[in-house]
C-alpha cells in the first residue's frame, strides 16, 4: 500500500510528539519551504486572515443554540444542508424553517443518515456500539 507524502509527514510529526498530532505543531513543521506540507497551507496572511475569520463565523453559527418556548431542551438555531455545502461559499439555514419545510426536512434526514453511516464506518470496530449500529441499519432500511 502506497502512502502519500502528506500522510507520511503527518505520521512522522505524530511519532516525534508522543503519538499526538497537534495542528499548531503541524503548521510550524510546514513553515520551511522544503517541507512536504508547505504547499498545503495559505501563507499569505491577508488571505489566511480572511479565511480564518470565515472559519470563526462558521464556528459561531454552529454553536448558536436557543431554548424555544414550550421546549425543555436547547436546539441548534442553524443547520447546514448538503446542497448548500456544495455551493462555493456554503451556507446555513434557520433550523425551524428547515423542519417546517417538507423538502428541506427530507434533505436534513438524508444528511443525518449519511452522517450516521460515516459514524458507523469510523467506529465499526467498537463492539460496544453494536446496538447503535443495529439501530442505524434499521432506520436506514425504513428509508
Amino acid at each position: 500500500m502506497k502512502t502519500n507524502k502528506t500522510i507520511q509527514e503527518l505520521k512522522r510529526i505524530a511519532r516525534e510528539n508522543d503519538g499526538l498530532l497537534q495542528p499548531e505543531v503541524v503548521v510550524e513543521e510546514a513553515r520551511p519551504l522544503k517541507s512536504p506540507l508547505h504547499k498545503k497551507f495559505q501563507w499569505d496572511d491577508t488571505i489566511a486572515g480572511q479565511q480564518y475569520r470565515i472559519w470563526q463565523a462558521r464556528q459561531l453559527i454552529r454553536i448558536s443554540v436557543e431554548v424555544l418556548t414550550g421546549m425543555k431542551e436547547r436546539m441548534d438555531v442553524f443547520v447546514s444542508l448538503s446542497p448548500d455545502r456544495d455551493r462555493e461559499s456554503g451556507g446555513y439555514r434557520v433550523m425551524l424553517d428547515v423542519l417546517s419545510d417538507v423538502q428541506m426536512r427530507k434533505q436534513m434526514l438524508k444528511d443525518a443518515l449519511e452522517e450516521l453511516e460515516n459514524f458507523s464506518d469510523k467506529y465499526h470496530k467498537l463492539e460496544e456500539l453494536a446496538e447503535i449500529f443495529s439501530a442505524i441499519k434499521k432506520v436506514r432500511r425504513k428509508k
